[in-house]
């Protein structure tokens, strides 16, 4: 199916809910396929890896009204290359990035910090009960936005399953917004990928990271 038809079906599915970002995760898409992607309508863009963002970012320089998010690990190394590129990161999950990266801003940026919600030892991101106490040391790093809480879903069968994990983020998410801090309003939740977008929806989600499906 082209990848037309599979943005219309996207959209057909995002309908109720017109407030809800859509991020097209583009780890796995040639320039050609993300051009097409903008063709499209779509205006988010979402890379993993520092060397294909950059790539792609200078390839599309003509689509002035991009937004870029970095959504994958960003190596300390790398921080320079993309710091003041990107509109939104979507991994911050380290306080020594975060003041990295707020001394090389040239304006605040928007970030979603990363939550391990479902505790996986090899699995990038904070500890549910040690992610309000990171958010407290972010006050130093002038130029960091706390917009919202990321999470990568349980690779499981278990709908069930994911669906608690997508709610207890939806809840941890309110706790925070809750502490009205100037730095981190925390309204958004960045949850939600091609396999399980539809539950994330129906938990709250605001910003949905979607890639595979539009190549079926």
């Amino acid at each position: 199916m082209a990848i037309s038809d599979q943005v219309k079906k996207v959209l057909e599915s995002l309908k109720d809910y017109p407030n809800v970002n859509l991020i097209a995760a583009t780890k796995y898409m040639s320039i050609e396929q993300t051009r097409e992607l903008y063709n499209c309508g779509i205006r988010n863009f979402g890379e993993n890896r520092t060397d294909m963002f950059l790539e792609k970012y200078e390839a599309l320089k003509d689509c002035k009204d991009i937004k870029w998010h970095f959504i994958g690990v960003l190596q300390s190394r790398k921080i320079k290359d993309v710091v003041n590129k990107i509109d939104c990161l979507h991994s911050l999950d380290k306080y020594a990035t975060a003041v990295e990266l707020s001394k090389k801003l040239e304006k605040p940026l928007d970030c979603f910090i990363q939550v391990n919600i479902s505790n996986e030892p090899n699995k990038q991101g904070i500890p549910v009960n040690k992610v309000k106490n990171f958010i407290k040391q972010l006050k130093s790093c002038e130029n960091i936005r706390v917009v919202g809480l990321m999470c990568i879903g349980l690779m499981t069968f278990d709908e069930e399953e994911i669906k608690y994990e997508f709610t207890r983020m939806k809840q941890l998410q309110e706790e925070i917004a809750l502490m009205n801090l100037d730095y981190a309003p925390c309204t958004r939740l960045s949850m939600g990928m091609s396999n399980d977008y539809l539950m994330a929806l129906e938990c709250g989600t605001t910003d949905v990271r979607l890639g595979r499906i539009f190549l079926k």
